[in-house]
Protein backbone atom coordinates (compact mmCIF):
# COMPACT_ATOMS: atom_id res chain seq x y z
CA UNK A 1 0.00 0.00 0.00
CA UNK A 2 3.04 2.02 0.80
CA UNK A 3 4.26 1.92 -2.89
CA UNK A 4 0.83 2.51 -4.05
CA UNK A 5 0.84 5.76 -2.38
CA UNK A 6 4.26 6.50 -3.85
CA UNK A 7 3.33 5.33 -7.24
CA UNK A 8 0.03 7.01 -7.20
CA UNK A 9 2.12 10.40 -5.46
CA UNK A 10 4.53 10.22 -8.66
CA UNK A 11 1.79 9.81 -11.04
CA UNK A 12 -0.12 12.50 -9.57
CA UNK A 13 3.54 14.62 -9.87
CA UNK A 14 4.45 13.79 -13.10
CA UNK A 15 0.54 14.26 -14.55
CA UNK A 16 0.98 17.57 -12.80
CA UNK A 17 3.99 18.57 -14.26
CA UNK A 18 3.38 16.99 -17.90
CA UNK A 19 -0.29 16.90 -18.37
CA UNK A 20 -2.54 18.82 -16.26
CA UNK A 21 0.09 22.00 -16.09
CA UNK A 22 -0.68 22.32 -20.04
CA UNK A 23 -3.99 21.14 -20.14
CA UNK A 24 -5.11 24.13 -17.90
CA UNK A 25 -2.81 26.62 -19.11
CA UNK A 26 -4.18 25.66 -22.41
CA UNK A 27 -8.01 25.69 -20.49
CA UNK A 28 -6.76 29.39 -19.58
CA UNK A 29 -5.86 30.65 -22.77
CA UNK A 30 -9.01 29.67 -24.06
CA UNK A 31 -10.56 31.22 -21.44
CA UNK A 32 -8.74 34.42 -22.20
CA UNK A 33 -9.89 33.85 -25.74
CA UNK A 34 -12.79 33.30 -25.01
CA UNK A 35 -13.30 36.60 -22.63
CA UNK A 36 -11.66 38.39 -25.51
CA UNK A 37 -14.21 37.27 -28.37
CA UNK A 38 -16.70 38.26 -25.98
CA UNK A 39 -15.37 41.74 -25.35
CA UNK A 40 -15.08 42.16 -28.96
CA UNK A 41 -18.72 41.15 -29.42
CA UNK A 42 -19.97 43.56 -26.91
CA UNK A 43 -17.74 46.14 -28.48
CA UNK A 44 -18.96 45.68 -32.18
CA UNK A 45 -22.04 45.45 -30.73
CA UNK A 46 -21.98 48.88 -28.88
CA UNK A 47 -20.57 50.13 -32.33
CA UNK A 48 -23.24 48.54 -34.01
CA UNK A 49 -25.88 50.36 -31.53
CA UNK A 50 -24.23 54.01 -32.20
CA UNK A 51 -24.04 53.13 -35.89
CA UNK A 52 -27.93 52.55 -35.50
CA UNK A 53 -28.86 55.53 -33.50
CA UNK A 54 -26.33 57.21 -36.19
CA UNK A 55 -28.29 55.80 -39.38
CA UNK A 56 -31.57 57.05 -37.31
CA UNK A 57 -30.26 60.34 -36.83
CA UNK A 58 -29.22 60.77 -40.81
CA UNK A 59 -32.88 59.30 -41.73
CA UNK A 60 -34.57 61.64 -39.56
CA UNK A 61 -32.36 64.64 -40.97
CA UNK A 62 -33.42 63.29 -44.54
CA UNK A 63 -36.78 63.16 -44.04
CA UNK A 64 -36.14 66.75 -42.46
CA UNK A 65 -34.42 68.38 -45.29
CA UNK A 66 -36.82 66.23 -47.67
CA UNK A 67 -39.75 67.82 -46.06
CA UNK A 68 -38.52 71.01 -45.95
CA UNK A 69 -37.52 70.92 -50.04
CA UNK A 70 -41.51 69.96 -50.81
CA UNK A 71 -42.63 72.64 -48.59
CA UNK A 72 -40.06 74.53 -50.36
CA UNK A 73 -40.86 73.62 -53.86
CA UNK A 74 -44.56 73.90 -53.18
CA UNK A 75 -44.48 77.76 -52.46
CA UNK A 76 -42.53 78.09 -55.52
CA UNK A 77 -44.86 76.47 -57.37
CA UNK A 78 -47.89 78.17 -56.04
CA UNK A 79 -45.81 81.74 -56.06
CA UNK A 80 -45.40 80.77 -59.48
CA UNK A 81 -48.76 80.24 -60.38
CA UNK A 82 -49.77 83.14 -58.54
CA UNK A 83 -47.69 85.49 -60.95
CA UNK A 84 -49.22 83.26 -63.84
CA UNK A 85 -52.07 83.93 -62.67
CA UNK A 86 -51.63 88.18 -62.32
CA UNK A 87 -50.06 88.09 -65.42
CA UNK A 88 -52.66 86.32 -67.22
CA UNK A 89 -55.56 89.18 -65.84
CA UNK A 90 -52.50 91.94 -67.12
CA UNK A 91 -52.51 90.53 -70.48
CA UNK A 92 -56.66 90.22 -70.45
CA UNK A 93 -57.05 93.38 -69.10
CA UNK A 94 -54.71 94.71 -71.52
CA UNK A 95 -56.29 92.93 -74.63
CA UNK A 96 -59.46 94.35 -73.00
CA UNK A 97 -58.76 97.78 -73.34
CA UNK A 98 -57.42 96.81 -76.97
CA UNK A 99 -60.13 95.52 -77.93
CA UNK A 100 -62.40 98.40 -76.34
CA UNK A 101 -60.18 100.85 -78.27
CA UNK A 102 -60.02 99.19 -81.62
CA UNK A 103 -64.05 98.94 -81.68
CA UNK A 104 -64.02 102.60 -80.37
CA UNK A 105 -62.35 103.62 -83.51
CA UNK A 106 -63.96 101.18 -85.82
CA UNK A 107 -67.21 102.92 -84.20
CA UNK A 108 -65.88 106.33 -84.77
CA UNK A 109 -64.96 105.17 -88.57
CA UNK A 110 -68.29 103.67 -89.18
CA UNK A 111 -70.07 106.61 -87.77
CA UNK A 112 -67.21 109.06 -89.73
CA UNK A 113 -68.61 106.83 -92.74
CA UNK A 114 -71.97 106.96 -92.33
CA UNK A 115 -71.70 110.92 -91.84
CA UNK A 116 -70.02 111.27 -95.49
CA UNK A 117 -72.41 108.97 -97.09
CA UNK A 118 -75.38 110.91 -95.01
CA UNK A 119 -73.64 114.50 -96.46
CA UNK A 120 -73.25 113.16 -100.37
CA UNK A 121 -77.00 111.75 -99.87
CA UNK A 122 -77.71 114.93 -99.28
CA UNK A 123 -75.54 116.56 -101.13
CA UNK A 124 -77.35 114.91 -104.18
CA UNK A 125 -80.76 115.32 -103.23
CA UNK A 126 -80.35 119.10 -102.63
CA UNK A 127 -78.04 119.02 -106.30
CA UNK A 128 -81.12 117.33 -107.72
CA UNK A 129 -83.80 119.58 -105.83
CA UNK A 130 -81.85 122.34 -107.02
CA UNK A 131 -82.09 121.56 -110.96
CA UNK A 132 -85.48 120.77 -110.52
CA UNK A 133 -86.01 124.28 -109.33
CA UNK A 134 -83.30 125.88 -111.29
CA UNK A 135 -84.26 123.62 -114.59
CA UNK A 136 -83.03 127.18 -116.69
CA UNK A 137 -79.52 128.63 -116.96
CA UNK A 138 -80.58 131.87 -115.90
CA UNK A 139 -81.82 130.90 -112.15
CA UNK A 140 -78.55 129.11 -111.91
CA UNK A 141 -76.71 131.93 -112.99
CA UNK A 142 -78.38 134.15 -110.90
CA UNK A 143 -77.41 131.84 -107.93
CA UNK A 144 -74.15 131.23 -108.38
CA UNK A 145 -73.48 135.07 -108.98
CA UNK A 146 -75.23 135.94 -105.23
CA UNK A 147 -73.17 133.01 -103.98
CA UNK A 148 -69.60 134.60 -105.46
CA UNK A 149 -70.65 138.11 -103.87
CA UNK A 150 -70.98 136.60 -100.40
CA UNK A 151 -67.45 134.59 -100.62
CA UNK A 152 -65.96 137.70 -101.52
CA UNK A 153 -67.50 140.09 -98.97
CA UNK A 154 -66.66 137.29 -96.02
Amino acid sequence: MFWKAVFFLALIIVLRKFAWGPIIDGLKERENDISGALEAAKSAKDEMSSLKADNEKLLADARKERDSMLKEAIATANQIKEEAKEETSKITAKMMEEAKATIENEKKAALADVKTQVAMLSLEITEKLIRKQFGDGKAQKALVDEYVKDLNLN
